[in-house]
């Protein structure tokens, strides 16, 4: 299975790495307006092809699917042109600006006949696919309350500094992540409320949210970020769980700790391996890029559809738009509306 990349940025090199692990996959062309970028991409990675224009890469094809580890705003553009060219499609988060261009990409993929995946990595850290398994086994029983936690205070501007320059950021860049874990462990949501405040007065967008939701299958949970959170030891980039179940109650604390209390208490270290390229505190969210992009193309291998599909992802793209609303106009939102 032979794929290209567009956008050779800061968090696109995980990506490489990652397709470089997975047998039976080769990264065969880069693209990327920056060729600072692009061609030291090209040499780490020893690919030839290299391009400055992606409709030209698409032109000369030769690739089974692309991934888009470019921003947002190009993301509509580049899926059509990936959706015409008749390839299948991994996406970076956040999916699109707005639910018009969300709901164009689905339904361009969809009469392409392509597979669409958005690559919404951070439910499949091992240790929150640790702490699924058991929520899914009934081992807790059916859960009524949740709580997913994400508190730093980590310098993720150095490395990302376009994130401090718009007027949104923990809810589209972070928050979007979190929602997407409580969606994987409680399902779909009817009503969102939020709050956010801005911290850091170097930025533009808020820092922090606290979100309420209400879901369909009636567990209450509370998503909550911070990127101002002054904390020893540093938890980045770890997200921390409290499940309550009618049989027992699930925790995932810092450190990755995994504890299950029923009629007696059990705690396992579900610590994510620090594979050969990775580096502390990002290695389990490294680990999730190798695990998510093995799931797209087991899903191409067997016909199925990927778990974080972009149908799927319309739903927590959905979550984010309700909680800006929610947050600014001080009122619970319905899904319905969006």
């Amino acid at each position: 299975m032979k794929g290209a990349l567009i956008g050779c940025g800061f968090f696109a090199q995980n990506q490489l790495h990652a397709w470089r692990d997975i047998d039976g996959v080769e990264i065969v062309a880069l693209c990327d307006q920056n060729e600072i970028a692009l061609n030291a991409s090209a040499k780490l990675f020893g690919i030839d092809q290299v391009y400055t224009d992606a409709q030209e890469m698409f032109a000369d094809g030769g690739f089974d699917f692309v991934d888009i580890a470019t921003t947002a705003p190009s993301h509509r553009t580049l899926v059509e042109m990936a959706a015409k060219a008749g390839v299948n499609i991994i996406c970076q988060k956040p999916f699109a600006e707005n639910m018009d261009d969300a709901r164009a990409m689905v339904a361009s993929a969809d009469a392409a006949g392509a597979t669409l995946m958005v690559h919404e990595n951070f439910r499949w850290q091992s240790a929150i696919q640790s702490a699924l398994k058991v929520v899914r086994s009934g081992a807790i029983g059916e859960p009524f309350f949740g709580r997913v936690s994400f508190r730093s205070g980590y310098d993720v501007f150095s490395g990302q500094p376009y994130l401090a320059e718009g007027q949104r950021f923990i809810i589209e860049d972070l928050g979007i992540h979190i929602l997407d874990i409580a969606r994987a462990f409680f399902g779909d949501v009817d009503r969102i409320a939020a709050t956010t405040q801005r911290m850091n007065p170097n930025i533009n967008g808020e820092d922090v949210a606290t979100m309420l939701l209400e879901h369909h299958s009636g567990v209450s949970c509370i998503v909550d970020c911070s990127y101002a959170t002054k904390r020893i030891p540093e938890n980045f980039p770890q997200s921390l769980l409290e499940i309550d179940g009618s049989i027992g109650s699930l925790r995932l604390d810092a450190g990755y700790k995994l504890t299950v209390q029923t009629d007696d208490e059990i705690t396992v270290d579900v610590s994510p391996p620090l594979l050969p390229w990775a580096e502390r505190p990002w290695h389990n969210i490294q680990e999730s890029v190798k695990i998510i992009q093995q799931h797209f193309v087991n899903c191409i291998r067997s016909g199925s559809q990927p778990e974080t599909s972009g149908a799927d992802n319309l739903k927590t793209l959905a979550l984010v738009e309700a909680a800006y609303i929610s947050a600014e106009h001080g009122r619970t939102v319905s899904l319905s509306e969006i």
